[in-house]
């Protein structure tokens, strides 16, 4: 397969579980009406942004796999004739939960799951209250249309990830994501925050010489606990080629489907003048195990 046609699916999300689930079926069957092969969807896209205050009611929310989440999307993958990247917040046991992304082949099988790994603790984002670490790796998920190297939102600004997923022979890198601001900062701080984390991504393209694909969520969801300010999702979704270039970017306000053709060839070309890897001094690394240099 030499081109990939993908959706991205950028909606916002409120308390209405029914209404954030039709939100992104509605984005799946139209990106596959226009010929996606590959539709991706928001960090957990089937509910309010619950992590921004601590409350163990909000556990109630998580969901085994496989279970309803799983079961509904996996219907919709095998109706539409599309590999599905989707996200949710898995009960694993009692007590023991993770941030999942769990992908589906084509004919609604469970392709593979991926746990994010890296779990950030900031204010309105107290993750770690909620979300044991992965502990499945930075291992590529085999589908019908490549090796897909699935992370997750906090994930994205770790370049060791991004690495080790291409290390593993990941064909493209994909982010489904839940980040934006405090409505309380001023405008050039939030200008900041949002070309740091589209400038880092774009680097990981040009590091790996892969595609990436970050798909976020858009629109003010307000503080479950009404005691902060909310978050205001950024939106932005896009996706960047083998050398950080843009192919495809969302707005910063509204609902948005992004559909992206990649040429799956550009990876092996762009790293035969651009060798990277070969370049790599393994030899010398082994500092990177450490917390810190002292």
């Amino acid at each position: 397969m030499n081109s990939l046609t993908v959706a991205l699916v950028q909606h916002p999300c409120d308390g209405s579980r029914e209404k954030n689930i039709a939100a992104s079926l509605a984005g799946i069957r139209k990106g596959a009406a226009l010929g996606a092969k590959l539709v991706v969807l928001p960090e957990l896209h089937t509910g309010h942004y619950f992590p921004q205050n601590e409350e163990t009611a909000h556990f109630d929310l998580a969901e085994p796999i496989p279970g309803p989440s799983t079961e509904l999307f996996s219907a919709v993958a095998r109706e539409c004739g599309v590999v599905l990247v989707t996200s949710l917040f898995e009960r694993r046991a009692a007590g023991l939960y993770h941030n999942s992304s769990v992908v589906f082949e084509k004919d609604g099988g469970v392709a593979g799951v991926y746990r994010k790994m890296h779990i950030p603790d900031d204010p309105a984002f107290y993750e770690k209250f909620y979300f044991t670490p992965g502990d499945l790796g930075f291992n590529p998920i085999q589908t019908s249309v490549g090796r897909l190297g699935v992370l997750v939102c906090w994930d994205q600004w770790f370049p060791e990830a991004a690495r080790l997923m291409a290390l593993a022979g990941a064909e493209l890198l994909i982010y489904p994501t839940a980040i934006g601001w405090d409505p309380r900062d001023d405008v050039d701080e939030q200008e900041r925050q949002l070309d740091a984390w589209v400038t880092v991504q774009r680097g990981h393209a040009v590091a790996n010489a892969l595609p990436v694909i970050a798909v976020n969520r858009v629109g003010l969801e307000a503080d479950p606990a009404e005691i902060g300010p909310g978050i205001r999702f950024w939106g932005n979704s896009f996706v960047a080629g083998c050398q950080g270039e843009f192919l495809a970017q969302a707005g910063r306000e509204r609902e948005e489907l992004l559909l992206v053709e990649l040429d799956l060839r550009r990876g092996e070309a762009v790293r035969r003048v651009w060798p990277f890897l070969r370049d790599r001094r393994i030899d010398a690394y082994g500092d990177l195990l450490r917390r810190y240099r002292e």
